[in-house]
């Protein structure tokens, strides 16, 4: 007997349900991305492993998936090498490609293998899936979409502030009250490094800093220990693990702890104009805080750093992050191409949204009208009606089997489908609204009217 099939852990199977919710989603993305100038553009599945190893740190990278080479995949390896066990020498030789990790890498190299065909500032939108040896729990997933929007060719802090408004905007349209976008700055990061002497373990302070929320302000102190960050920094350090008052206050006292770091000033000045004009313009329902704690793993960013919080109602993790990337293209060969951008995490927003119940009833209807299936002598009008319907925009279909039509009925309810025609007399159509319950026998045009 055949074992039952499963998938892999962290990948998903969608309902016709589930995927209606999440093109709603996209929908209302994609529809906000155009409006604030943003264009398609789309990579593969997967890149040759020298364009992602090394972008994302020891972590990210341990967190990649390799495709083994195709046909004999060993042969490039020789019987001592084998001996040796060791995984990392062996992956070069039996792995050339990878799954993408993320929308950002690829996008650096594809404006720099375009960059003739390309009119910078360039603004790029891109919804795909990424893939990431994780392990799963509730809101984290081995394969997942990412929602990015990201301009390169242009050092100006309106992008930022812009951004902050898109997010804004696409949460606001979907009903989400109460999100935070968290921002901080790489160079305040860096300042903080400096002043309290652990410049040269910037990777493993941010790294250790951004998991607060995660393993708590003890769990970040022991982490920055074992890293060699000593205890004296962590002294120094103490002030920002109880950083509160409102975006001016916190700037000043970090006016304060950076007064001797240039790099630590440099990133207030930035903080503080996105902040004040964000605030000058407004937002609709986000609402903007300054987190000194925020780092995002990623060693790319070199500015502005945004993470995106769910309702505090919530117990989720962060539905959305991005920020500010120097010279990210130049990791291509493409030097001084400065760009920044977001990404929105479409699975966990679903799941917000799912547990809040604010996805719009009429999501999940497809067909608007479905005919029953009276036999052969009718199935010729009822298929020509159909015709004529679909010509009219309206989401139609006939039950194919002529079966019972109790079991036709049971069908279309557990569809979800509004109306039902039960019967086809002189021309005329026997509309039942399954909601309502009311029925009428009405023309072709009248039948369009209320279908419309």
């Amino acid at each position: 007997m055949a074992s039952k099939p499963s998938i892999p852990k962290g990948t998903r199977d969608f309902s016709p349900v589930e995927v209606s919710k999440r093109n709603y989603i996209i929908s209302i993305m994609r529809h906000h991305f155009e409006k604030y100038g943003y264009q398609p553009i789309e990579t593969p599945s997967f890149e040759n492993s020298e364009t992602l190893m090394g972008k994302y740190g020891d972590e990210g990278d341990r967190l990649i998936f390799k495709i083994l080479n195709s046909g004999d995949f060993l042969d490039k390896v020789s019987s001592e090498e084998l001996q040796t066990i060791n995984a990392k020498q062996l992956t070069g030789k039996i792995s050339e490609k990878a799954l993408r990790y993320d929308l950002t890498v690829p996008f650096a190299r594809y404006v720099v293998q375009h960059q003739s065909e390309i009119e910078f500032p360039f603004k790029r939108y891109q919804i795909q899936p990424v893939w990431r040896a994780d392990r799963p729990q509730k809101g984290r997933f081995r394969e997942f979409y990412q929602c990015d929007a990201d301009v390169v060719g242009s050092t100006s802090l309106w992008q930022e502030v812009e951004l902050v408004q898109l997010y804004d905007a696409v949460f606001a349209a979907l009903g989400l009250d109460g999100v935070t976008i968290k921002i901080n700055n790489r160079k305040i990061l860096s300042g903080i490094a400096e002043v309290i002497g652990a410049s040269d373990k910037l990777i493993d302070f941010t790294v250790a800093l951004d998991k607060l929320d995660k393993i708590g302000e003890d769990g970040v102190k022991k982490e920055m220990l074992e890293k060699g960050i000593s205890e004296e920094a962590l002294i120094k350090v103490q002030p920002l693990f109880n950083f509160e008052g409102t975006i001016q206050e916190k700037i000043e006292k970090l006016s304060t702890l950076l007064s001797t770091s240039e790099e630590g000033k440099k990133g207030i000045e930035e903080l503080s104009f996105i902040c004040e004009n964000v605030t000058k313009l407004g937002l609709q329902k986000a609402i903007l805080d300054l987190d000194v704690t925020l780092a995002r793993g990623l060693n790319y960013y070199t500015g502005a750093i945004f993470e995106v919080a769910a309702p505090k109602t919530i117990a989720m993790g962060s539905i959305g992050g991005g920020g500010r990337y120097d010279d990210l293209t130049g990791i291509f060969g493409l030097k001084n191409m400065s760009g920044v951008g977001i990404s929105f995490g479409l699975d966990r927003i679903y799941l917000v949204l799912d547990e809040l119940n604010l996805f719009p009833e009429t999501v999940i209807t497809s067909t608007k009208v479905m005919f029953l299936n009276f036999g052969e002598s009718q199935s010729f009008e009822v298929m020509q009606t159909v015709y004529n319907l679909r010509k009219n925009n309206i989401n139609v279909e006939m039950y194919p089997d002529a079966t019972k039509i109790d079991k036709q009925f049971k069908y279309a309810e557990r569809r979800k489908i509004p109306f039902v025609v039960k019967e086809i007399t002189d021309g005329k159509f026997t509309l039942k609204n399954l909601v309502s319950g009311k029925q009428e026998m009405l023309s072709f045009e009248e039948m369009l009217q209320v279908l419309q």
